[in-house]
């Protein structure tokens, strides 16, 4: 079949640029803490990439409050504050907003400069209350300091890095070296990263723990580590939109579905307080045959039963669908 120009349109061909994921920052560094600096680091280089005479700031120990700035520490500055909030930003977050500004007013009166400036980075979207309180206290903080906020979230940064000035920023963080053929990619398995704690804490409350729970498990540490890296796979897919990667998710999601009904019905009829086990060792036994495009390691595999159960579409008890209806949505 011939297209444009006389080219062969069954011919697939790579255009544009690759897509910016700033849960790249995490899978790079291996965790969490790693990713807030490198993000910090990206987010200096970028802000001196489209301003002119920018500099950072380092902790010793503190950093007034200043990740990067431009202007003279004797006057008036602008200040970038980072905050590494993933996958999204939700009033949960706004305290730490509040307390980094208010430290960096701080810092400003006790050395002798002032915030003209002063703009959040955060490598994700507000969801709904979140932007609402945002508007009201950015205007609020405005009035009462004379100063100008500014947000630079997901969509403003993808933006500015997709610019002429920007471009070479995306490059050194975003964009791989060299493409690596087909077949090491596919051989490349993902990091399983660690929970951090408050991540775990907040997985307490998961429909999954809750099933976990109900068929009598105790120790519930791998089963969070092993949701939380499936999630970011997930996320990560949806996120970056492409059709073969989403292909082969739903088909590993529907695999792993018929692995647990199987299971579920054999175990209905005998005993169901086998089921987790004898799921997990399917899951192991059919992980090798799983699509290799999503480089999956066996604790993702696993973890992808867990979005099952959360998503209310399995369980770990026979119950399991009278527990779901009364678990509250997130």
């Amino acid at each position: 079949m011939v297209g444009v120009a006389g080219l062969d349109s069954s011919i697939a061909v790579a255009a544009g640029v690759p897509p910016i994921h700033f849960g790249m920052h995490e899978v790079r560094t291996g965790s969490a803490d790693g990713a807030r600096a490198d993000f910090e680091k990206m987010l200096g280089q970028l802000a001196g990439a489209t301003n002119p005479n920018v500099r950072m700031i380092a902790a010793n120990p503190g950093d007034w409050g200043i990740d990067a700035f431009a202007g003279d520490l004797g006057g008036a500055i602008t200040v970038w504050q980072s905050k590494y909030f993933m996958p999204i930003t939700t009033t949960n977050q706004s305290q730490q907003i509040r307390e980094s500004l208010a430290n960096g007013l701080k810092a400003a009166a006790a050395n002798d400069h002032t915030i003209a400036i002063w703009i959040l980075c955060i490598p994700s979207s507000m969801d709904g209350p979140a932007a609402q309180w945002w508007d009201g206290w950015k205007k609020k903080q405005e009035k009462e300091h004379d100063i100008i906020i500014e947000l630079w979230d997901e969509n403003t940064l993808v933006r500015k890095l997709h610019s002429p000035e920007g471009d070479q920023v995306r490059r050194a963080y975003y964009e791989p070296f060299t493409a690596a053929p087909v077949a090491l990619v596919q051989e490349q398995l993902r990091l399983v990263l660690d929970v951090e704690d408050d991540k775990a804490a907040a997985l307490d409350s998961a429909l999954f723990v809750r099933q976990m729970t109900e068929a009598g498990h105790i120790e519930l540490d791998s089963a969070k580590q092993q949701f939380f890296n499936a999630d970011l796979v997930a996320r990560e897919i949806a996120h970056k939109a492409v059709p073969t990667e989403m292909a082969a998710l739903r088909s590993v999601d529907a695999t792993l579905h018929a692995v647990w009904e199987m299971q579920f019905n054999e175990c209905s009829a005998e005993d169901a307080n086998k089921l987790h086990g004898r799921v997990w060792r399917e899951v192991r036994s059919e992980h090798d045959k799983l699509p290799k495009v999503l480089r999956l390691e066996v604790v993702h595999s696993w973890g992808l039963v867990h979005r099952l159960v959360d998503s209310r579409r399995a369980g770990w008890v026979r119950h399991w669908r009278q527990i779901a209806r009364g678990h509250p949505d997130d």
